[in-house]
């Protein structure tokens, strides 16, 4: 087979050789015939050459000076599509056409030479090398030519054109909806798309570092389209009043799509004047003992974090179990008169005596409260001090008469979806206070979430604005099940190994994982790693140019690759995005995968931004009120303790639960 290959080519080259020939003995005989005179100045001429040159006339080749020169041409590009010259990856069509085009204009127009006034030795030997110039500028460019590779291999160094994708362009809207304006790249062109969040109860998860435009291209228009839509609405400001101004003023122009008292609410440890009053302990929310120990779980593992990833430690379930009897004792006594955090907090700061005689008298949690008595009448304080020091030494962070003021107050309560009165709540953290107030805003998200996530409510939705600064216990089983009950969640993030810091690893990898819509900015590591897969594989072309000493060759293949590498996410510019949408039986959507620059009307939010009220003041608050407030609270507790310990101690079926530790 290869003898008969090589045999071929051989074949195929004399083939050419012989062409090419011809071409040379009919420009030949064309110079010949038409400057005869000048071969015959020179003696040329012979008999034997005119007699064949009388013959091929014969033939009517030189009917027309043009003819014969024309024939010379096409048998040298008959030539010249045969030729298969050894490949060149330097070669490109505008040098070929640079000599073509040039060698094709001197060869037709040299016949102008023969009209110049000269003698006839002087117009043939120029008219024989303009034209031999032309024929040989013709021959390179044609050579030239057929070495060029006519699929070469791309520039596209990046691979940018082959990893782009179709993605969806329709607006797909519904009542639930958020809609996305965007650009994207499908090989060279540029096109209009949408990302369409049809489905926000399966989870909206906004990830990208700092700068990569969460809040700017993403989480601001969840807030302003679901207001739109007449959502009730949870906003967690990490950094306030930036998304609360957001909410208010949307509030305001589009009071007309929610019913009638209506109103928007604001948590702001920082400026209190600005701010509502809420007790997350409200003794209408706190039904059972489960809920006091959801609550003890929340705040003790928001003050520490490092917790979380010890949970059912015996120091860490001892304080927790602690915190809870004191909190469900609060809410039974006098049917909840002093269950608020700061009552929490002065009633464990009391002394032993006191603490586990009044803790004593609550059935429901003598099981709890008995392993710490028993531990203190035995004089095992070191184990004790391990069990409710820790608890003490971390609710101390909070008593604060700012903190004391906001939790023990009620201007709203926490079920923003009530059909009868809907609401919108935005809580502000403080980037210089993140382990203090985070902890207690937990604890409102906390009890919110339990409140929300019921059925027969209105629509809502809750945005976490750097969401690990809080810790949020049931995430997952929020994200999973309140789809049913029309909570929309929206969580923000830096990247995975932030979340895996605060949450845990098995935390981390479980909401990354049932989170229906995911939308990313630049993310790096594993993050990144983990978005390529999950965005999917597409098919792209492959190209190899192999190049040898006698050839050259392009080899072409498909196979499915990354639609977005993992460098590519790390590289995206502020305003990119990546992701993934989720759809609902009723709104299928094909093209799920976006990778495109979202575009926001700059000029447009600047001027909405201008116009912006600043949120109202709510009431007055001077230092002497916040601190009297604060005397108050402790008073309570003290008066609480006097009382009880004064009517256990006249009352003989009590006096046996009065706790006094022995003398050594």
């Amino acid at each position: 087979m290869a003898n008969q290959t090589g045999g071929n080519e051989q074949g195929l080259r004399k083939i050419l050789d012989m062409t090419r020939l011809i071409s040379l003995v009919l420009l030949g005989l064309h110079f010949y015939y038409y400057c005869y005179a000048a071969f015959t100045e020179w003696g040329l001429v012979y008999e034997f050459s005119d007699r064949v040159l009388s013959n091929i006339a014969g033939t009517g080749l030189f009917t027309s000076f043009h003819l014969s020169k024309a024939y010379a041409l096409l048998f040298l590009i008959i030539s010249l599509i045969g030729s298969r010259g050894k490949k060149s990856e330097k070669l490109f069509y505008k040098t070929a056409w640079a000599y073509l085009i040039p060698g094709l204009f001197i060869y037709a127009i040299s016949f102008l030479v023969l009209y110049i006034p000269a003698t006839v030795t002087v117009k043939s030997v120029s008219y024989f090398l303009i034209t031999g110039t032309g024929y040989l500028l013709f021959l390179k460019g044609g050579t030239i030519l057929s070495r060029i590779i006519k699929d070469r291999l791309k520039d596209d160094i990046f691979n940018e054109e082959n990893e782009t994708f179709p993605q969806e362009e329709r607006l797909l809207e519904n009542e639930f909806s958020v809609n996305l304006p965007a650009r994207y790249q499908l090989k060279n062109k540029l096109r209009s798309s949408w990302i369409n969040f049809i489905n926000p109860f399966r989870g909206l998860l906004v990830v990208g570092t700092p700068g990569a435009g969460k809040s700017y291209f993403v989480i601001r228009h969840v807030i302003t389209q679901h207001i739109s839509k007449g959502f009730s609405m949870f906003v967690y400001d990490f950094k306030m009043p930036d998304l609360s101004l957001i909410a208010y003023n949307t509030w305001l122009k589009n009071q007309d799509k929610y019913p009638a008292g209506t109103a928007c609410y604001f948590i702001n440890f920082d400026d209190l004047s600005r701010g509502h009053r809420c007790n997350p302990l409200d003794a209408s929310g706190m039904l059972d003992i489960t809920d006091a120990a959801e609550s003890a779980r929340t705040i003790l593992l928001g003050l520490n974090r490092e917790w979380i990833k010890k949970q059912g430690d015996f120091f860490v379930e001892s304080p927790i179990n602690f915190l809870t009897g004191i909190i469900w004792y609060l809410r039974k006594y006098q049917d909840g008169m002093f269950c608020t955090l700061p009552h929490v907090i002065e009633f464990l700061m009391l002394d032993y005596d006191s603490l586990f005689t009044l803790l004593r008298t609550e059935k429901e949690i003598e099981a709890l409260v008995n392993p710490f008595v028993t531990a203190y009448l035995a004089d095992v304080m070191e184990q004790l001090e391990g069990q409710i020091a820790s608890a003490k030494i971390s609710m101390a962070r909070l008593s604060s008469p700012q903190l004391y003021y906001v939790l023990s107050g009620s201007d709203f309560t926490l079920d923003i979806n009530d059909p009868k009165s809907p609401k919108l709540i935005c809580m502000g953290n403080n980037p210089q206070k993140i382990q203090t107030y985070g902890a207690v805003l937990s604890l409102f998200v906390n009890r919110l979430v339990k409140v929300v996530n019921q059925k027969g409510k209105l629509k809502s939705s809750l945005v976490f604005d750097e969401f690990p600064t809080i810790y949020l216990n049931g995430i997952d089983s929020l994200i999973a099940t309140a789809r049913s009950n029309k909570v929309a969640t929206t969580l923000g993030i830096q990247d995975l190994s932030q979340l895996r810091k605060d949450y845990g690893k098995e935390q981390a990898d479980v909401i990354m994982g049932i989170v229906g819509n995911v939308i990313s900015g630049q993310v790096t590591g594993d993050t990144a790693k983990q978005l390529s897969e999950r965005i999917g594989k597409i098919m792209q072309d492959r190209q190899s140019l192999s190049i040898n000493r006698t050839d050259t060759s392009i080899s072409k293949s498909k196979q499915l690759e990354a639609a977005v590498p993992a460098s590519k996410i790390a590289g995206l510019s502020s305003g990119e995005f990546v992701g993934l949408v989720a759809d609902d039986p009723t709104n299928k959507i094909e093209l799920k995968a976006f990778h495109c620059e979202i575009v926001n009307d700059h000029d447009t939010l600047k001027a909405e931004e201008g116009a912006y009220r600043p949120i109202p003041e709510v009431r007055k608050i001077t230092p002497a009120m916040v601190q009297r407030n604060y005397d108050q609270i402790r008073q309570d507790v003290q008066g609480l303790r006097d009382a009880e310990m004064e009517r256990i101690g006249n009352d003989p079926g009590l006096r046996h639960l009065v706790v006094r530790k022995r003398s050594p």
